[in-house]
């Protein structure tokens, strides 16, 4: 009797402790911090995902922008927090190309961070004045009868427009001039204005100039067409090979439990695949993913390669 006794005890001990022990993941709101400034293109996409997971969990997901020296500064704070599945971050292309042109950071994408999922990738457009070219053939031809004379906007040195720029006039064998501006409106503004001949916007930045004839969209830098540009050619119609776009995906720091990612990649997969959700982001020109955790792995390791020669072969290297 008195066995069965501390038995009974033991049984009301751990059936009161268990709603503790046992609490289901999320049961609190998680941070989602974006290295891109409210109203950009990563904390749109962010916003959205935020509301589909508080629909499926109950759980708000707080949208924190966090801008500065090309996303390093959020992957900085998020490297801080704890790695429970409360600290999200929004990696991106630009981070990755940040790791290899800033030389002083000490973040360590591979070691640092866990993938969740890729949401989904966006082409840049190379965009010209209508006046500079047709095609992109006589782009490329121009500026091959004219060495050094042809100019091309970016948002700054090292950053994706300057990388695929500067890819294009690798590959193509010509000598652009490269004009880094404080951002991408000025550098869209002045090809506008014909300070500079072309400029490599990401699809939502070129659309509205494309589509009011300020600027001509010239090639999709994606190998195949975009859905909302789908008169635009791709760039390697013209030049074989040529590809480049921006990218968009969740991760979280290393650690956190294996559980919470199976959990966390699987709604984040869902999501991608909804066309509901496909139609929140339609303005943003974004082709969805939603891979798996180990789909993701393998594409982040390809990246590391692609991007690092691609930066390398830039020459760009700053402090």
């Amino acid at each position: 009797m008195r066995t069965i006794g501390l038995l009974a005890a033991l049984a009301s001990s751990l059936s009161f402790m268990s709603p503790m022990a046992q609490a289901a993941w999320p049961d609190k709101p998680i941070r989602l911090v974006v290295g891109s400034a409210a109203g950009s293109g990563p904390d749109i996409i962010a916003r959205v995902m935020a509301e589909r997971l508080y629909g499926v969990w109950g759980q708000r997901i707080v949208v924190d922008p966090r801008p500065g020296v090309a996303g390093l500064l959020s992957a900085d704070i998020v490297t801080r927090s704890a790695a429970d599945g409360y600290t999200w971050m929004m990696m991106t292309s630009q981070l990755f190309v940040a790791t290899v042109v800033y030389s002083t950071h000490k973040i360590d994408l591979a070691r640092d961070f866990a993938s969740v999922s890729l949401i989904g990738t966006v082409p840049y457009v190379l965009s010209v004045n209508p006046a500079v070219a047709k095609t992109t053939a006589e782009l490329i031809d121009a500026a091959k009868k004219a060495p050094g004379t042809l100019r091309y906007g970016s948002a700054g040195t090292g950053g994706g427009e300057h990388i695929t720029s500067f890819l294009f006039s690798h590959m193509s064998g010509t000598n652009f001039v490269h004009v880094p501006y404080k951002g991408i409106p000025q550098a869209v503004a002045d090809t506008v204005a014909r300070e500079v001949h072309f400029a490599t916007p990401v699809l939502p930045v070129a659309m509205p100039f494309v589509q009011s004839g300020r600027l001509r969209a010239l090639g999709i830098t994606t190998k195949k067409r975009a859905a909302l540009l789908p008169e635009v050619p791709a760039i390697a119609d013209t030049l074989p090979g040529y590809e480049n776009f921006g990218w968009y995906s969740l991760v979280v720091p290393n650690g956190t439990p294996q559980d919470v990612l199976t959990k966390m990649s699987a709604e984040v997969m869902k999501a991608a695949k909804d066309p509901q959700f496909a139609e929140q982001l339609k303005s943003l020109g974004i082709e969805l993913v939603g891979n798996s955790r180990a789909e993701f792995d393998t594409f982040r390791r390809n990246e590391t390669k692609r991007l690092g020669e691609i930066v390398k072969a830039a020459g760009v290297n700053l402090k």
